[in-house]
C-alpha cells in the first residue's frame, strides 16, 4: 500500500477540475426545474459504480483493444486539454443535450459526473499514480459530488453566476496545466 496524502490531495483537485460539479451547477438546476428532482445519492452511487469499474478494469479493456497506458494517457491528456479550454472559453466542444427530460442516471451520473473526460483522467491518472491514491481521490470527489448535488440551489444563491464562473474559469486553467503535465510525462515514456 503505498498511500500518499500529497498524491491524493493531487489527484483529487484533477478530478474535481474534470468533473466540475461546480461548473455543472447551472445545468444541474435546470434538469431539477425540468424534471421534478434529481436523486443526490443515485446519481454519486451510478457515478462511483461508473468509477470504480473503469478504474479496475479500463486497462484490461485497453490491453484487449491492444491499447498501453501510456497511449491512452496521451489521448486522455489531449481530451483533458480541450476539457480546459472548453472551460476557459465558455465553448463546448463536446455537446451534451441538457433538454434531456430524464432522472438522475443520465445525463447526471453519466456523462456529467462520470463522463469521458472523468473515465479517460482515472486512466490516465493510472500511468503516473499509485492505485490507492487514485481511488481515495475518487471517493472524496463522489462525497463532495452528493454534497453539491443535494444543495444546488444554496450553492447558486452563495456563489451567484459570477462566480460560478469564476470557479470554472480558475479548474480551466489547472485542467490545461494538468493536461500538459500528463502530456508531457507520457510522450517520453
Amino acid at each position: 500500500m503505498d498511500f500518499n496524502l500529497q498524491e491524493t490531495i493531487t489527484i483529487t483537485f484533477t478530478l474535481f477540475a474534470v468533473i466540475d460539479v461546480i461548473g455543472s451547477v447551472p445545468i444541474l438546476i435546470s434538469l431539477k426545474e425540468k424534471t421534478g428532482s434529481i436523486h443526490a445519492g443515485q446519481a454519486t452511487l451510478v457515478a462511483g459504480i461508473l468509477m470504480t469499474l473503469f478504474f479496475f478494469v479500463g486497462e484490461k479493456f485497453l490491453g484487449f483493444l491492444g491499447i498501453d497506458i501510456h497511449s491512452f494517457a496521451l489521448a486522455g491528456s489531449i481530451v483533458i486539454f480541450i476539457i480546459g479550454l472548453e472551460m476557459v472559453l465558455g465553448r463546448d466542444f463536446f455537446h451534451t443535450d441538457p433538454d434531456l427530460k430524464s432522472g438522475s442516471i443520465v445525463p447526471v451520473a453519466f456523462p456529467i459526473i462520470a463522463g469521458s473526460g472523468t473515465l479517460t483522467t482515472i486512466m490516465s491518472l493510472k500511468s503516473q499514480y499509485h492505485a490507492v491514491n487514485i481511488y481515495a481521490a475518487i471517493i472524496l470527489n463522489l462525497i463532495f459530488v452528493f454534497v453539491v448535488i443535494s444543495s444546488t440551489g444554496k450553492i447558486e444563491k452563495l456563489l451567484g453566476k459570477n462566480g460560478l464562473l469564476v470557479i470554472r474559469k480558475f479548474f480551466g486553467v489547472i485542467l490545461i496545466a494538468i493536461a500538459v503535465k500528463l502530456f508531457k510525462t507520457n510522450f517520453s515514456a
